[in-house]
């Protein structure tokens, strides 16, 4: 660890869990492994830096007692992960130890202290094979602990792990006694290898060879324009009047808020590229099962959404969509490798692979927006309208490679629907990207105050199709009668990561 002006000590804590052991990967770890195995040995890309409070005045030894608790209790804290002849193993173990550092907050303020101190903890790679998945440091003020600073590994935790982790966070920090987790990495290995566990696998892969049998080969089949650099960016969006539609319309369609942003983004991606058949990657938390709920481990994996716009209304594709989604969601437990296998062999069927390089995450821990400004009367269309005054648009970031085309995501927050799109600017430009963002508000502001037609989307929205080279009719089943299949070779992929955006 570098020096750090403020650091005051590096506490040493020793622990004794209840259980370890070795065992192949679940696939939720899987899924991050294959990805890791694409990037430099220390690239700290899969890191995710953390803050917990310090509820109430505690001393630092109750606060370092709360975080031995902690890895003692959770057996993900204290698994390495190392490839081996057989294939990738984790190993928990029962005894060991970590260091603690103690940062004196000194003259910042104390949640910027301590977002500096997990971000400079994160800035490393871990090495899997030896180092537990994890750093921490305690951050004072005036000597009394205000916060954690952590940086964890993906490969340990999930965005869902950490709401786990948290929830015990204050008990441990009051001393009171825990039930042991009922459900740990370890067992959902073992379930995954054999019995019900498998056999939900296989049925995820049948589902999804029969979605990738129908899928568009891809959804950029058009000219590649000069890229920016660096070529891949994110913009983002901050719309009470989307939060506010997508409540109004999935309740009056009966459908989810989610799925309400995954079809207006999977539908104005369609009008864009003149496909009538939409295939889009959901980042899926696998949470379904009471036991994986209360698990601290990772999880997520893609589930596949191949959506249909036929002629009709954006109620209709909400709806059809709402239905596609919750099928996507009960098929993404499955075996990584497994599918990897199964796209290659779908693309040698098919004579060229299936590109899978648009994504939509939503990262939001509840189905509403509790915090939003009050539309009085409650739905009314010119109130949902007036809040696009509050909209804003800005840039998140720019990187030289990422594993994605177009990549959708919400943000966290409680008051505005953040709604967020990584594009590929070889293929979609920064400016297409903002209006992108923009044709989102527009479509669902104005699906409140009446039907809008799918054939109306372009011009609502501001969306200009793309022209697109000659196409062929499709040579395989179920693609929509005229529907446009690519002719010529596929786009190139880079490899070397993988955007997730904020779906850890």
């Amino acid at each position: 660890m570098t020096a750090r002006s403020g650091r005051s000590s590096t506490v040493t804590v020793e622990f004794s869990g209840a259980r370890g052991g070795e065992s192949p990967l679940t696939w939720g770890q899987l899924a991050i492994w294959r990805i890791t195995r694409w990037l430099e040995d220390g690239d700290p890309y899969f890191n995710m830096p953390w803050v917990l409070p310090v509820y109430g005045r505690h001393t630092l030894e109750a606060v370092i007692g709360a975080l031995r608790g902690l890895v003692e209790r959770y057996e993900t804290l204290r698994t390495t992960c190392e490839e081996i002849a057989d294939g990738p193993v984790q190993r928990v173990a029962s005894r060991g130890r970590f260091d603690v550092e103690v940062v004196d907050a000194g003259e910042d303020r104390l949640l910027a202290a301590a977002k500096k101190v997990s971000a400079e903890l994160a800035a490393r790679g871990f090495d899997y094979a030896v180092e537990l998945p994890f750093r921490c440091a305690v951050v004072t003020v005036g000597g009394r602990p205000r916060a954690v600073a952590f940086a964890l590994s993906h490969l340990a935790v999930d965005g869902w792990a950490l709401d786990v982790l948290a929830g015990d966070w204050r008990a441990l920090l009051a001393g009171d006694e825990l039930s042991a987790p009922e459900w740990q990495p370890l067992d959902q290995a073992a379930f995954e290898r054999e019995g019900t566990g498998a056999a939900r696998g296989e049925r995820a892969l049948r589902h999804c060879r029969a979605e990738l049998s129908r899928a568009p080969e891809t959804m950029f089949d058009f000219p590649r324009v000069t890229a920016e650099e660096p070529r891949f960016v994110r913009v983002g969006m901050e719309s009470a009047a989307v939060a506010a539609a997508a409540e109004v319309l999935a309740e009056r369609w009966s459908v989810s808020t989610a799925s309400v942003l995954t079809t207006a983004s999977a539908v104005l991606l369609g009008v864009l590229t003149g496909h009538r058949r939409v295939v889009m990657q959901l980042i899926v938390a696998n949470r379904h099962d009471p036991r994986t709920a209360a698990m601290a481990g990772t999880a997520v994996q893609d589930g596949l959404l191949v959506l249909d716009l036929p002629d009709g209304t954006f109620a209709d594709v909400v709806r059809a969509g709402h239905r596609r989604a919750l099928t996507a969601y009960r098929n993404a437990h499955y075996d990584p490798y497994r599918m990897m296998a199964l796209r290659e062999e779908i693309g040698r069927e098919r004579g060229a692979p299936v590109d899978l390089s648009a994504y939509f995450n939503d990262t939001r821990t509840a189905a509403h927006w509790p915090n939003l400004p009050r539309v009085e009367p409650a739905g009314d269309p010119a109130a949902v309208a007036a809040l696009t005054e509050r909209t804003r648009f800005f840039l998140v970031g720019a990187w030289d490679a990422v594993d994605a085309t177009v990549f959708f995501a919400t943000g966290p927050a409680t008051n505005t629907c953040q709604l967020y799109l990584l594009t590929d600017t070889a293929c979609l430009p920064r400016s297409t990207a903002y209006a992108l963002l923009g044709g989102v508000e527009r479509l669902l502001v104005r699906a409140v105050a009446e039907e809008v037609a799918l054939d109306e989307v372009a011009g609502l929205c501001g969306i200009v199709p793309i022209e697109r080279p000659a196409v062929r009719e499709a040579a395989f089943p179920g693609t929509p009668e005229g529907g446009p299949v690519r002719t010529g070779q596929s786009p190139p992929t880079v490899r070397s990561r993988e955007v997730a955006g904020d779906h850890a």
